[in-house]
């Protein structure tokens, strides 16, 4: 099977404020959130890639993913575009046009947030 899109779930440990690229400063407070996105090819290199720590800022993603206080905990993978993905998906939109620039689905965002987080994290 080829995946189309996948979801990053995040946890951030303490409140933020981030510089997201040209979408400028925003803050993110503590909490559960979670990205949706794609690649055209090669995703497993694209997932890899948002696991690490240290990188070239090149997505809206990456700005927060490099913070101290913020962590992948889960992976999920879908054959599903990555804008039906993220349409199904709950949770309150935190940054206008994050990860969404080349949306065409007219999602407002690709990063959602969830929830506070659990008590046994």
């Amino acid at each position: 099977m080829r995946f189309q899109s996948y979801q990053l779930f995040l946890l951030i440990r303490k409140d933020l404020d981030v510089d997201v690229g040209a979408l400028g400063r925003h803050h993110f407070k503590a909490g559960v959130y979670v990205y949706t996105g794609s690649a055209k090819r090669n995703m497993e290199a694209r997932i890899a890639r948002h696991l690490k720590k240290r990188k070239t800022k090149r997505w809206h993603i990456d700005y927060l993913t490099t913070k101290r206080f913020v962590q992948i905990v889960e992976v999920r993978r879908f054959d599903e575009d990555e804008c039906t993905v993220n349409q199904q998906t709950e949770g309150d939109i935190v940054v206008p046009g994050f990860g969404a620039s080349d949306c065409k689905q007219g999602c407002v965002s690709h990063l959602k947030y969830l929830g506070p987080l659990p008590d046994d994290v």
